[in-house]
Protein backbone atom coordinates (compact mmCIF):
# COMPACT_ATOMS: atom_id res chain seq x y z
CA UNK A 1 0.00 0.00 0.00
CA UNK A 2 1.19 3.21 -0.43
CA UNK A 3 2.61 5.64 2.00
CA UNK A 4 0.00 8.38 2.85
CA UNK A 5 1.25 11.72 2.88
CA UNK A 6 0.56 13.73 5.83
CA UNK A 7 -2.50 15.74 4.51
CA UNK A 8 -4.10 12.64 3.85
CA UNK A 9 -3.78 11.20 7.26
CA UNK A 10 -6.85 11.55 9.69
CA UNK A 11 -6.63 12.84 13.62
CA UNK A 12 -5.68 9.89 14.90
CA UNK A 13 -3.36 8.41 12.74
CA UNK A 14 -1.58 11.70 12.91
CA UNK A 15 -1.94 11.49 16.66
CA UNK A 16 -0.17 7.82 16.50
CA UNK A 17 2.85 8.98 14.50
CA UNK A 18 3.61 11.75 17.05
CA UNK A 19 3.80 9.36 19.71
CA UNK A 20 5.53 6.40 18.13
CA UNK A 21 8.42 9.18 16.94
CA UNK A 22 8.48 10.81 20.43
CA UNK A 23 9.39 7.05 21.81
CA UNK A 24 11.59 6.45 19.06
CA UNK A 25 13.33 9.66 20.54
CA UNK A 26 13.36 9.29 23.78
CA UNK A 27 14.34 5.63 23.59
CA UNK A 28 17.16 7.10 21.25
CA UNK A 29 17.86 9.43 24.65
CA UNK A 30 18.06 6.78 27.04
CA UNK A 31 20.63 4.53 25.43
CA UNK A 32 22.68 7.94 25.25
CA UNK A 33 21.93 8.67 28.98
CA UNK A 34 23.37 4.66 29.86
CA UNK A 35 26.36 4.89 27.60
CA UNK A 36 27.60 8.06 29.43
CA UNK A 37 26.89 6.86 33.29
CA UNK A 38 23.81 9.34 33.74
CA UNK A 39 21.37 6.41 34.02
CA UNK A 40 22.70 3.44 36.24
CA UNK A 41 19.66 1.65 36.19
CA UNK A 42 17.13 -0.03 33.51
CA UNK A 43 14.06 1.72 32.98
CA UNK A 44 11.50 -0.53 31.47
CA UNK A 45 9.77 0.70 28.44
CA UNK A 46 6.24 2.34 29.21
CA UNK A 47 3.18 0.94 27.14
CA UNK A 48 1.77 3.90 24.66
CA UNK A 49 -0.97 4.17 27.33
CA UNK A 50 1.61 5.15 29.98
CA UNK A 51 3.32 7.38 27.78
CA UNK A 52 0.74 8.83 26.92
CA UNK A 53 -0.57 9.80 30.19
CA UNK A 54 2.49 10.56 31.90
CA UNK A 55 5.34 11.96 29.55
CA UNK A 56 6.56 14.47 32.00
CA UNK A 57 7.14 11.72 34.84
CA UNK A 58 9.67 9.58 32.38
CA UNK A 59 11.74 13.00 31.00
CA UNK A 60 12.02 14.31 34.80
CA UNK A 61 13.29 10.55 36.18
CA UNK A 62 15.53 10.07 32.90
CA UNK A 63 17.30 14.00 33.21
CA UNK A 64 17.65 14.17 37.38
CA UNK A 65 21.20 13.31 38.30
CA UNK A 66 22.06 11.04 40.91
CA UNK A 67 22.60 11.61 44.47
CA UNK A 68 26.39 11.12 44.66
CA UNK A 69 26.72 13.55 42.23
CA UNK A 70 24.71 16.31 44.11
CA UNK A 71 27.07 15.38 46.97
CA UNK A 72 29.91 16.47 45.33
CA UNK A 73 28.86 19.46 43.87
CA UNK A 74 27.64 20.68 48.01
CA UNK A 75 31.01 19.48 48.95
CA UNK A 76 33.18 21.71 46.18
CA UNK A 77 31.02 24.19 47.18
CA UNK A 78 31.66 24.28 50.58
CA UNK A 79 35.58 24.19 49.71
CA UNK A 80 35.12 27.63 47.53
CA UNK A 81 33.39 29.13 50.62
CA UNK A 82 35.81 28.33 52.97
CA UNK A 83 38.93 29.43 50.63
CA UNK A 84 37.27 32.59 49.92
CA UNK A 85 36.87 32.98 53.29
CA UNK A 86 40.37 32.43 53.85
CA UNK A 87 41.54 34.53 51.58
CA UNK A 88 39.51 37.43 52.72
CA UNK A 89 40.88 36.45 56.11
CA UNK A 90 44.61 36.87 55.27
CA UNK A 91 44.14 40.25 53.02
CA UNK A 92 42.61 41.39 56.22
CA UNK A 93 46.02 40.78 58.44
CA UNK A 94 48.30 41.75 55.35
CA UNK A 95 46.63 45.22 55.57
CA UNK A 96 46.62 45.24 59.60
CA UNK A 97 50.94 44.18 59.53
CA UNK A 98 51.30 46.68 56.38
CA UNK A 99 49.85 49.42 58.84
CA UNK A 100 52.27 48.31 61.60
CA UNK A 101 55.25 48.33 59.87
CA UNK A 102 54.35 51.96 58.69
CA UNK A 103 53.67 53.02 61.70
CA UNK A 104 57.46 51.81 62.72
CA UNK A 105 59.31 53.19 59.97
CA UNK A 106 57.38 56.44 60.17
CA UNK A 107 58.56 56.22 63.84
CA UNK A 108 62.26 54.94 63.35
CA UNK A 109 62.60 57.75 60.81
CA UNK A 110 60.85 60.54 62.84
CA UNK A 111 63.67 61.94 65.24
CA UNK A 112 63.09 62.17 68.92
CA UNK A 113 61.72 65.88 70.15
CA UNK A 114 64.08 66.58 72.16
CA UNK A 115 63.12 68.38 75.86
CA UNK A 116 64.09 71.25 76.78
CA UNK A 117 66.73 70.76 79.35
CA UNK A 118 65.21 73.27 82.22
CA UNK A 119 67.02 76.16 83.26
CA UNK A 120 68.62 76.72 86.48
CA UNK A 121 67.96 80.12 87.94
CA UNK A 122 68.38 79.71 91.52
CA UNK A 123 69.71 76.77 94.37
CA UNK A 124 68.57 79.29 96.90
CA UNK A 125 66.18 81.68 98.17
CA UNK A 126 67.42 85.31 97.65
CA UNK A 127 68.68 87.68 100.56
CA UNK A 128 70.58 85.48 102.14
CA UNK A 129 73.22 86.67 104.79
CA UNK A 130 74.41 86.47 108.66
CA UNK A 131 73.09 88.24 110.97
CA UNK A 132 74.36 91.73 111.81
CA UNK A 133 75.12 90.45 115.46
CA UNK A 134 77.28 87.25 114.65
CA UNK A 135 81.11 87.66 114.71
CA UNK A 136 82.11 88.67 111.78
CA UNK A 137 78.49 91.14 111.12
CA UNK A 138 76.44 90.54 108.62
CA UNK A 139 77.74 88.70 105.02
CA UNK A 140 76.45 86.64 102.13
CA UNK A 141 76.26 83.46 103.89
CA UNK A 142 77.18 80.67 101.55
CA UNK A 143 76.82 77.93 104.23
CA UNK A 144 73.81 77.73 102.96
CA UNK A 145 74.23 76.56 99.63
CA UNK A 146 75.01 73.30 99.52
CA UNK A 147 78.70 72.74 98.36
CA UNK A 148 78.32 70.95 95.09
CA UNK A 149 75.95 74.13 94.14
CA UNK A 150 78.14 76.61 94.68
CA UNK A 151 79.61 77.37 91.77
CA UNK A 152 76.62 77.13 90.17
CA UNK A 153 74.92 80.10 92.34
CA UNK A 154 78.52 82.28 91.65
CA UNK A 155 77.61 82.06 87.79
CA UNK A 156 73.73 83.09 88.59
CA UNK A 157 75.15 85.95 90.80
CA UNK A 158 77.62 87.56 88.01
CA UNK A 159 74.53 87.43 85.39
CA UNK A 160 74.31 90.63 83.91
CA UNK A 161 71.22 92.99 84.40
CA UNK A 162 68.60 93.48 81.73
CA UNK A 163 68.47 96.68 79.96
CA UNK A 164 66.18 99.07 81.42
CA UNK A 165 62.93 99.72 79.74
CA UNK A 166 59.42 101.59 80.27
CA UNK A 167 58.06 98.26 81.47
CA UNK A 168 60.34 97.81 84.06
CA UNK A 169 58.99 98.20 87.99
CA UNK A 170 61.18 100.91 89.30
CA UNK A 171 59.49 101.39 92.85
CA UNK A 172 57.08 99.42 95.58
CA UNK A 173 54.90 100.62 98.05
CA UNK A 174 53.01 98.70 100.71
CA UNK A 175 50.83 100.57 103.02
CA UNK A 176 50.03 98.27 105.78
CA UNK A 177 53.67 98.26 106.20
CA UNK A 178 54.57 101.48 105.27
CA UNK A 179 57.20 100.11 102.46
CA UNK A 180 57.99 103.01 99.74
CA UNK A 181 61.59 101.70 98.11
CA UNK A 182 62.89 101.52 94.51
CA UNK A 183 63.53 98.63 92.60
CA UNK A 184 66.45 97.49 91.32
CA UNK A 185 67.17 94.61 88.46
CA UNK A 186 69.29 91.78 90.50
CA UNK A 187 68.52 90.50 93.87
CA UNK A 188 72.87 89.91 94.59
CA UNK A 189 74.55 91.40 97.64
CA UNK A 190 75.14 94.25 95.96
CA UNK A 191 71.71 94.49 94.50
CA UNK A 192 70.07 94.20 97.90
CA UNK A 193 72.31 97.14 99.54
CA UNK A 194 70.20 99.99 97.11
CA UNK A 195 66.46 98.82 97.77
CA UNK A 196 64.25 95.74 96.42
CA UNK A 197 65.73 93.66 94.12
CA UNK A 198 63.83 91.96 91.23
CA UNK A 199 64.93 88.57 90.45
CA UNK A 200 66.46 88.20 86.85
CA UNK A 201 64.70 86.63 84.47
CA UNK A 202 60.83 87.48 86.40
CA UNK A 203 58.00 89.88 84.48
CA UNK A 204 57.54 93.13 84.02
CA UNK A 205 54.11 94.36 86.34
CA UNK A 206 50.94 93.17 84.72
CA UNK A 207 52.37 90.44 82.89
CA UNK A 208 51.48 87.17 83.31
CA UNK A 209 54.35 85.45 85.38
CA UNK A 210 55.71 85.34 89.15
CA UNK A 211 57.55 88.80 89.79
CA UNK A 212 59.96 87.69 92.44
CA UNK A 213 60.89 90.69 94.95
CA UNK A 214 63.42 90.41 97.67
CA UNK A 215 65.15 93.09 99.98
CA UNK A 216 66.36 92.28 103.81
CA UNK A 217 64.50 92.62 107.17
CA UNK A 218 67.30 93.75 109.35
CA UNK A 219 70.16 95.26 107.26
CA UNK A 220 70.19 97.80 104.56
CA UNK A 221 67.18 99.62 105.65
CA UNK A 222 65.56 96.64 107.05
CA UNK A 223 62.87 97.17 104.04
CA UNK A 224 61.29 93.98 104.55
CA UNK A 225 61.04 93.81 108.44
CA UNK A 226 57.66 93.71 108.86
CA UNK A 227 56.58 91.61 106.09
CA UNK A 228 55.51 89.03 108.08
CA UNK A 229 52.43 91.41 109.40
CA UNK A 230 51.02 91.50 105.87
CA UNK A 231 47.61 89.59 105.81
CA UNK A 232 45.16 87.98 103.09
CA UNK A 233 43.84 91.76 101.35
CA UNK A 234 46.31 93.69 102.02
CA UNK A 235 47.58 96.24 98.82
CA UNK A 236 50.77 96.46 97.14
CA UNK A 237 51.67 98.83 94.21
CA UNK A 238 53.91 98.42 91.61
CA UNK A 239 55.22 101.57 89.43
CA UNK A 240 56.64 101.47 85.94
CA UNK A 241 58.21 105.38 84.61
CA UNK A 242 54.25 104.54 82.76
CA UNK A 243 52.02 103.48 84.81
CA UNK A 244 51.21 101.45 88.11
CA UNK A 245 49.41 98.19 89.39
CA UNK A 246 47.98 96.98 92.11
CA UNK A 247 48.39 93.32 93.69
CA UNK A 248 46.08 91.83 96.47
CA UNK A 249 47.96 89.63 99.44
CA UNK A 250 46.72 85.90 99.33
CA UNK A 251 48.91 84.24 101.76
CA UNK A 252 52.30 83.76 103.89
CA UNK A 253 54.78 80.77 104.84
CA UNK A 254 58.16 80.38 106.22
CA UNK A 255 60.33 78.01 104.34
CA UNK A 256 63.58 76.87 104.19
CA UNK A 257 66.13 79.15 102.15
CA UNK A 258 66.80 75.78 99.59
CA UNK A 259 62.46 76.10 98.63
CA UNK A 260 63.00 77.83 95.36
CA UNK A 261 59.95 76.39 93.59
CA UNK A 262 58.50 79.29 95.62
CA UNK A 263 59.93 81.41 92.44
CA UNK A 264 58.33 78.89 89.82
CA UNK A 265 56.37 80.95 86.85
CA UNK A 266 52.93 81.53 87.29
CA UNK A 267 50.49 81.30 84.24
CA UNK A 268 48.44 84.39 85.92
CA UNK A 269 50.00 87.86 86.74
CA UNK A 270 51.28 87.00 90.53
CA UNK A 271 54.09 88.45 92.71
CA UNK A 272 56.61 86.92 95.46
CA UNK A 273 57.94 88.50 98.46
CA UNK A 274 61.01 87.44 99.81
CA UNK A 275 63.50 87.93 103.03
CA UNK A 276 64.95 86.50 105.62
CA UNK A 277 63.38 85.46 108.98
CA UNK A 278 63.41 85.51 111.83
CA UNK A 279 64.57 88.57 112.63
CA UNK A 280 68.35 88.58 113.54
CA UNK A 281 68.56 84.87 112.67
CA UNK A 282 68.40 84.62 109.62
CA UNK A 283 68.20 80.74 109.28
CA UNK A 284 64.84 80.60 107.21
CA UNK A 285 62.77 82.72 104.39
CA UNK A 286 59.59 84.31 104.58
CA UNK A 287 57.47 84.32 101.26
CA UNK A 288 54.36 86.17 100.96
CA UNK A 289 52.19 85.65 97.71
CA UNK A 290 50.00 88.54 95.96
CA UNK A 291 47.75 88.51 92.65
CA UNK A 292 47.44 91.28 90.26
CA UNK A 293 44.11 92.73 91.34
CA UNK A 294 41.20 92.68 88.85
CA UNK A 295 39.31 95.89 87.92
Amino acid sequence: MPEKRPEELSVEELRRLLLNKRKVNRHERLEHFKRTGRVVSLVTEPSPSAEETSPTLMETAETAPPPRRRWLDALLLGVEVLAVLTLLGVALNAFSVLQTLNQEVAAAIEPPTAAPTALITAVILPSGHTPPNAAGGAQPNEAEIPEHLRPIAQSIANAPAPTASPQQAIRVQIPSIQVDAPIVQGDGWEQLKKGVGQHIGTPNPGENGNIVLSAHNDIFGEIFRELDKLQPGDTLTLYTTQRQYTYVVTGTQVVEPTRVEVMNPTPNPTITLISCYPYLIDNQRIVVSAVLQTP
